[in-house]
């Protein structure tokens, strides 16, 4: 009678709630948040780390000097580590402007073998300390070559690390910032810039500037610590709200909170139209959640089914699973289906302050400035061609703004006119310019109907993009008809995101798409992905076109210098002017970020600027348990059917036996 015994146990375990719960019980029943990555970090050193899926684990890990006020807009800085905000004396005499950092003396690091047991408190020499490593090519910091004529001494610093012979020994960078970083004492720093630069203090709310504890960075530097993956791109310390405990990026990645967090509070002031709840824990002191567990997924749609199961605590929504969740009512308002609203789900939109757009690269001999402007014709006519209209409509559900030019609505300086050079207007509408116009310009490029000269066929261009899986097949195939309109071949090179990050280090793609996040809400941050003193080949910057063109960088040099002003606005206008004719991009479009949250997850408002959100969330674990439980009930019929038909054969068999042994 064993089998039946087990079918009994099996009943019994399948009735138990949640039975198909994938985390460990302990963590479901406890203070945890449940997310979900779907690529790992490439790094999360504070110097190197520069891309969105990065921050997501690296904005509540280190803490640089500044955050955005979690509720207030338009959005604003206030101090994080510091007891106020820099102040900032200019002198005109020398040109020089000078910020001054108080350090609150409270703020320490998360625990680390190399503090030895001991609670270490952050200093002004670790702020010192992490300007000194991104003075150090070797360390790749993507924003040193932007840092270059603003830090006073940054130049020359640079020279004279450079200078020094490689080595794979510990570099200790105490004493070796640059001239205009002094410590005066280990509460305060002073920072002097060449000149203005108001956006500086937006780049003090970054990790690039967050501190770095030497003995940490002489930990890493040991013998044999990269293999045992120690190492700042590996295992990041910081101030933050949590720590990282776990990181295996192909399962899953676990931030545990930090148990020297210093003292933090929700906000007690929001913009006045915001809904009263999310001021119910004003003044509570921070972080509400204990753990935040991050799956991979590499699929959309696995994901959101674990997230219907409440195992998920938000999603996005994916065009496949849209129409199951969003309702879009005549003027393109989102709401949810009544199915979602049954469950308790929360809506969250808006329109993204990013940019996704379809890149050349400017220093390749066929797309490229070299062609002049034939090269430049055939860029316009592909800015034509390929009809972002659509393709928002078709595979973002509608849930996007096409671009007319580099800066997103909502950021000072963004365009209220149409791009002339592919669209014009009507009734109010920018309408996308017809491929007759397309074709025209194609025929100035050398290309007529597509051909090349050269071979006496279809002039073939290469698109490197991120494949992640079989969901790509049908964009890619996509956005090969829209280089077919005009004739063109469109071969497709896909690689993953760390490879394809690698190409365009090389300068290896002529074409590609990628994106970009505002790092701060000014359209300064939006021109230096063109200017050239950012290229990405030369530079290790932002700007993957590889774009140059001198009068854009005197207006960007220019506006990025200014205070906002008339003068400001209207040589943002001439910039904008200069990048549409020249097309290094196809403008592409600004996404509608839309995110679900289940009832039980608290304090959500969207944040586009801040990376340290997880340290305002709040759960109802209790509500998870009981929509878990009542979600996932097990189905039982099959095991009552096998324990009916075992019990069934059971007997048959003790009857025979019985009337055998009789007889």
């Amino acid at each position: 009678m064993k089998w039946l015994v087990t079918l009994v146990c099996l009943c019994s375990l399948s009735a138990q709630a949640a039975w198909n719960n994938p985390y460990p019980r302990g963590w479901v029943h406890e203070n945890t948040l449940f997310s979900a990555f779907s690529a790992a970090p490439k790094t999360l050193d504070p110097v190197k780390s520069y891309s969105s899926n990065e921050m997501v684990f690296l904005g509540n890990i280190v803490e640089p000097p500044l955050q955005y006020h979690y509720l207030k807009r338009p959005y604003q800085l206030e101090p994080l580590i510091l007891t106020n905000m820099p102040t900032v004396h200019y002198d005109a005499a020398s040109n020089i402007s000078e910020y001054t950092l108080h350090l609150r003396d409270d703020v320490a690091y998360s625990p680390h073998a190399a503090f030895g047991g001991k609670k270490r408190l952050v200093t002004a020499t670790d702020l010192a300390y992490a300007i000194a490593r991104m003075s150090d090519r070797r360390n790749g910091s993507p924003i040193l070559d932007m840092m270059l004529p603003l830090i006073v001494g940054m130049d020359a610093q640079v020279k004279a690390l450079s200078a020094l012979p490689k080595t794979d020994a510990w570099r200790d960078y105490r004493g070796l910032q640059p001239s205009g970083v002094e410590v005066v004492d280990e509460r305060t720093l002073i920072i002097r810039l060449h000149g203005v630069y108001p956006p500086f203090m937006y780049w003090l709310a970054m990790p690039f500037f967050a501190p770095i504890p030497w003995e940490v960075d002489q930990y890493y530097a040991q013998a044999g610590m990269k293999e045992k993956n120690q190492s700042w791109g590996w295992q990041p310390v910081g101030s933050g709200a949590y720590y990282l405990s776990e990181n295996n990026p192909n399962r899953r990645m676990v931030l545990q909170r930090n148990p020297h967090f210093h003292h933090d509070a929700y906000p007690t002031q929001a913009t006045a139209d915001m809904a009263p709840e999310l001021l119910k824990d004003a003044g509570k002191t921070l972080p509400f959640i204990d753990r935040v567990v991050f799956a991979l997924e590499k699929e959309a749609v696995p994901y959101w089914g674990k997230f219907l199961q409440g195992y998920y605590d938000a999603s996005g929504v994916s065009s496949e699973v849209f129409d199951q969740a969003i309702v879009l009512d005549s003027s393109g308002a989102l709401s949810l289906t009544p199915e979602m609203t049954a469950k308790g789900m929360r809506l969250l939109s808006s329109v993204a302050a990013s940019s996704s757009y379809m890149g050349f690269n400017m220093r390749d001999a066929i797309v490229g400035q070299a062609g002049g402007d034939k090269a430049k014709w055939l860029r316009q006519a592909i800015s034509i061609a390929v009809d972002y209209e659509e393709d928002v409509a078709i595979f973002h559900n509608g849930r996007g703004v096409v671009a007319q030019g580099v800066i997103p609505p909502g950021i000072a300086g963004a365009s209220s006119d149409c791009n002339p050079t592919t669209h014009v207007g009507k009734a109010g509408q920018c309408v996308r310019r017809p491929m007759s116009d397309a074709k025209a310009l194609l025929l100035k490029a050398g290309y007529p109907d597509g051909i090349d000269p050269a071979t006496g066929k279809a002039l073939v261009l290469y698109y490197d993009t991120v494949s992640t899986g079989a969901d790509d097949k049908a964009l890619l195939d996509w956005m090969r008809k829209q280089f077919a309109k005009l004739g063109i071949q469109l071969v497709i090179r896909s690689s993953d995101y760390n490879r394809f990050q690698e190409k365009m280090m090389a300068g290896n793609a002529q074409i590609f798409t990628w994106g970009w996040n505002a790092d701060y809400p000014d359209a300064e941050n939006f021109l230096f992905l063109l200017a050239s003193s950012n290229a990405k080949v030369d530079k290790g910057g932002e700007n993957a076109s590889n774009y140059a063109n001198p009068k854009f960088d005197e207006l960007y040099e220019k506006i990025a210098r200014l205070e906002d002003s008339e003068e400001r606005r209207d040589l943002i206008e001439q910039a904008v002017a200069i990048v549409r004719e020249d097309a290094p991009w196809v403008w592409g479009f600004h996404p509608q970020n839309v995110s679900l949250f289940h009832g039980w997850v608290g304090n959500v408002y969207p944040n586009l600027m801040a990376n340290n959100t997880l340290k305002y969330r709040k759960l109802d674990v209790s509500a998870r348990e009981q929509a878990q439980d009542g979600w996932n009930q097990p189905v039982l019929w099959p095991f009552v059917l096998l324990l009916l038909l075992g019990v069934g054969i059971g007997f048959g068999v003790w009857k025979s036996h019985k009337i055998a042994r009789a007889v």
